[in-house]
């Protein structure tokens, strides 16, 4: 497989993407093996990180770096959180996600690096975008601009992305809040954590063209609204 060309294999990715969440949506919503489809949650979740390495082009130390560290604080800030309340607010996590330390899933990490990841991709496409509008006009974008842009819109659409998640994650037992509800504080602090982590993002050097991200940050907002939106 490593011979597939690259939009082969961005292809063939975001077919799987959409498949995979179609089918778990409609698995959930209306079929009699919901339990089934929501216990099969990590697989998918496993699948769609191993797809997004899978188009990576030029899989260098700067992107083994961003996705140990990305691991890392996701994880590390996370046990902050179930542990102390300190970060996030007071939840705990069920069993759904698989296997814990300290009270949080290892899943949990590669799901920041995922959400982050994506968002920084995003990000970058829509600034070299606005980049080369700004070009056509004679006009230069101050690299302050596009790393404020980066890291500040960047975390914006990250913790967004949480808001939309927690309403379904919350109805689907993947982790429950004290009070049913998460906090203000927690998305406060995906804001704070989603700007360092793209910071990271943006000053380690490794290939940030990966469009399969960027259709799997969509993929992924769409199924998790549609949850928001059905589920009783």
């Amino acid at each position: 497989m490593q011979n597939v060309p690259l939009q082969l294999k961005r292809n063939i990715s975001i077919f799987i993407a959409i498949l995979f969440h179609v089918c778990g949506a409609i698995g959930i919503l209306y079929s009699p093996y919901k339990d089934w489809f929501i216990a099969n949650t990590p697989f998918n979740l496993l699948l769609m990180t191993a797809l997004l390495f899978w188009v990576q082009e030029k899989k260098n130390a700067g992107f083994f770096l961003f996705f140990v560290m990305s691991f890392l604080v996701g994880v590390g800030t996370e046990m902050i959180g179930v542990n102390t309340g300190a970060l996030f607010g007071s939840y705990h996590y069920s069993d759904i996600m698989g296997k814990k330390l300290n009270g949080v899933p290892y899943l949990i990490g590669v799901n920041w690096f995922m959400v982050i990841f994506c968002t920084g991709i995003m990000m970058t496409k829509f600034i070299n975008i606005v980049e080369e509008k700004y070009d056509a006009l004679g006009i230069r974008l101050k690299p302050f601009l596009a790393t404020f842009s980066l890291i500040f819109d960047g975390a914006l659409i990250a913790t967004f992305f949480d808001y939309n998640l927690e309403p379904a994650a919350i109805k689907l037992s993947f982790w429950k809040w004290e009070g049913g509800e998460p906090p203000i504080f927690n998305y406060v602090c995906w804001f704070v954590i989603s700007g360092q982590l793209l910071w990271l993002f943006k000053i380690l050097h490794f290939d940030k063209d990966n469009q399969f991200a960027v259709h799997l940050l969509i993929i992924q907002a769409l199924f998790f609204i549609t949850l928001q939106i059905y589920l009783p």
